[in-house]
């Protein structure tokens, strides 16, 4: 079965953030996007990879304990 497709709308919502966010990524081409007639439509799965590549893991040092 395809993903789902989402709206831009859709996919701020998904980030917590404005509809402008989305539409700059699509600008960008920093995410891929589907053109259904003159509508734009994003993957699930491409969110979810977004997502995925930028999510920043908390380092694995530790601070030195202060004496």
């Amino acid at each position: 079965m395809a993903d789902r497709l989402l709206t831009v709308e859709q996919v701020a919502e998904l980030l917590g953030t404005t509809v402008r966010f989305p539409r700059r990524l699509i600008e960008e081409r920093r995410i891929e996007y589907v053109k259904v007639g003159r509508h734009v439509r994003i993957s699930e799965s491409v969110i979810a990879t977004f997502i995925a590549s930028n999510t920043v893991r908390p380092s694995a040092r530790r601070l030195r304990a202060v004496a």
